[in-house]
This record gives C-alpha cells, structure tokens and sequence, in this order.
C-alpha cells in the first residue's frame, strides 16, 4: 500500500508539469547569441519574447499558450549542426533562424528529417532553396534578387568599372557571383573580384590591391563588422572610391566601427528597415520595442526573424492544429500577402518569399541609413 501510495502521489507531482507540457506550443529560435555577430542574435530574441510575450496575453494560439526555446549557434556551422540537434530534441514544431547562409546550410537537413518547420531570417543564399526541402522557409529575399537591385543600382548611379570584393563565405561568393554575370551583361567592367578573410584586423594589402585595379566603386557583398573596417582603413590612406555593401552591411555597428567620417556616403541594398514602412503593423511593432527596449530595432534581421514568427503563428491558426505538416503546406498554398513586419509575405513552392522586397540605402554624414528614392 505504501508504494501504491507514493506512486500516487509522485505522479500527481509529475502531471501538472506534463499537462502543461502538453497544453503549450514550442516554438524555436536559433541565432548567434555569441561570436561575431551576436548583437544580431540578441535582437532576433529580443523581437520574439515581445512577440510571444504579446501572443501569450492575448491567450496564445488556438487556446495554447507558446513556449519560446532558444539556442545559440555562435554564427558557426559545427555549433549550429549541435544547435539543431538539440532544438529537435525539445517538442518544437517550428525554429525561426538563423542568420548567416553557411550557418543555417549547416541544420537545413536536420530539420528537415525531423520534420520541423525551418523559417530563416537572413540566409540569402539560392541554392538553401533549391534542394526540395519541404520544411525549409525564409522571410528573406534571395541573392539573385539581391544581385539584380545591386547591378540595377550601380548602373543607375553611373558606375562604368566595378571592383566586387567578397569573404568566401556562402552568402558573400553567393551575391558577388550574381551580381558579377548581371553586370558584365550589362556591359559594366568588372576591375577586380576576389576575397579577403574575414575576422582579421588589418585590410591595407587587400585594399591596396582594390585601389591598383582602379575602379569607380567597390561593391563589397560581405558582413558588417568587415566593411566597417575596410572603409575606416581606406579613409585613412586617403582613397576616396565610393563603397556599396550588400544586406548583410545593414547594421549600426557598421557606422561604430567605420566612424562618421569614414562611411557617409556608403550604399547598401537591403530589406526596409520598420520605421521605412507605412504599415499599422510595423507602426506599432517599432512603439512596442521602443516600449519595452527602450530604443527601436536596430537590424534589419531581427525584424526578419519577428515576420518568421508572425507568419508560423498565421499558418498554425490557419490549419487548425499546431502540426507542422499542415502548417508546412498553409504557408506554401494559403498564406497570400499577409501583413508583415518588413511588407507583405507570401512563399513559393521552394519556401522562398516572393514580391519585390529590397530598397537601397545611403548612409548620411550623421551615421543614419536614408532610405533612397
């Protein structure tokens, strides 16, 4: 009678936790929390509790309460694989993330096998979406339609002899090889194309080589932390050929580590940043941040990653159940221009967003990002 007794009891310890369990939808989020590129890991979290904080107020999703659970991929494939791992583990239906194209390549299929709805909020590179993966979704545009803005960009402001610099990463040799075949299509002399090694702290040799090619514009289709630098340091050996960046160059930090003086007057192509769009809902998405943050977003990507939530909560209401299977084939077939965060969202058979996203940027003499007519 005594060990029926504290079965009995032990599990009426044990059911509150599983009922509660059982009640709540998981949802993930993997991002660099660390590493190099954390601040936008620490956004794209902070995007999401306001979201889900919202959501849950609100009495969550068909009755349910969401349950966030993150987990850090340092902005590094082998750390992002274990990320994966672990996440697919936990009951989630769904992981918004990551940023960094060779970091979300590297779960991609983990995902997939598990069947877990894969939304990424800046992996731009095309070829995540050609492999037929039916779980796989992303809130960002591509890089051939990044590439086309960018080459359409610098022949409308009379570019003649480009130089394109990359990293070698997945995305960065992704978007200079697009923008390389539209360019020399369009009669554009491609000056220079190669790579620097990203991380380092001293970019003179390259730059030097760039300046010895002689162009009339640098398009750099790399991270920010590096163009910061590169534009610091050419500044500082008094070259003043013009720069353009790719999204990935759309961040605050950029105008810390370059200086004022050193990046006004630099372009970049990018989603639009909230504060850019008319739209009831991100008019109040930026009031609800500032609110609670105190400041408005700062990247783009975070944003990004808040539209990949919004858009998996739409699809769940829309089947009915928190089923990734079902809410996989909503988001292909059903959801059609739904009010995002950065503009309307739909997604095509591969899990691409469709529609004409991108915008360009100019940075003024006071750091701000000026979104360009």
């Amino acid at each position: 009678m005594k060990k029926l007794y504290f079965w009995a009891l032990a599990m009426c310890l044990i059911l509150p936790t599983s009922a509660f369990a059982a009640d709540s939808i998981k949802i993930g989020l993997m991002g660099p929390m660390t590493g190099a590129w954390a601040s936008e890991g620490q956004e794209m979290k902070q995007v999401l509790d306001l979201l889900v904080e919202d959501v849950n107020k609100a009495g969550g999703i068909l009755g349910k309460q969401i349950e966030l659970i993150s987990d850090d991929d340092g902005g590094d494939p082998k750390t992002a694989a274990l990320a994966a791992q672990r996440l697919s583990t936990k009951g989630v239906m769904a992981v918004i993330g990551t940023y960094g194209s060779s970091v979300t390549e590297a779960t991609q299929n983990i995902y997939d096998e598990s069947e877990i709805i894969q939304i990424a909020n800046g992996s731009t590179a095309v070829r995540l979406s050609e492999k037929g993966l039916k779980y796989f979704f992303r809130t960002c545009p591509r890089d051939d339609e990044q590439g086309r803005v960018a080459a359409e960009t610098l022949q409308k402001l009379g570019f003649k002899n480009i130089a394109i610099l990359h990293d070698n990463t997945t995305y960065a040799k992704g978007l200079a090889d697009e923008a390389k075949a539209l360019l020399e299509k369009g009669g554009v002399k491609i000056a220079f194309f190669d790579a620097l090694t990203p991380g380092e702290r001293d970019y003179n040799a390259i730059l030097t080589k760039l300046k010895a090619a002689n162009p009339d514009m640098v398009f750099f289709t790399g991270y920010y932390p590096e163009a910061g630098l590169l534009l610091r340091q050419k500044k500082e050996m008094g070259w003043p050929v013009p720069f353009m960046g790719g999204d990935a160059t759309n961040h605050p930090d950029l105008v810390k580590i370059a200086g004022k003086d050193s990046v006004a007057g630099f372009y970049f192509v990018s989603s639009p940043l909230p504060k850019d769009l008319p739209s009831p809902e991100a008019t109040a998405f930026v009031e609800a941040f500032k609110k609670k943050y105190g400041n408005e977003p700062n990247s783009i990507y975070g944003t990004l990653a808040g539209d990949g939530f919004r858009v998996i909560a739409e699809a769940i209401k829309g089947a009915g159940a928190a089923d990734a299977k079902k809410a996989a084939d909503y988001l292909h077939s059903k959801l059609k221009d739904f009010p995002g965060l950065t503009g309307k969202l739909s997604f095509n058979e591969k899990g691409d967003r469709v529609g004409d996203v991108y915008r360009v940027y100019k940075v003024d003499a006071e750091g701000s990002f000026i979104l360009q007519p």
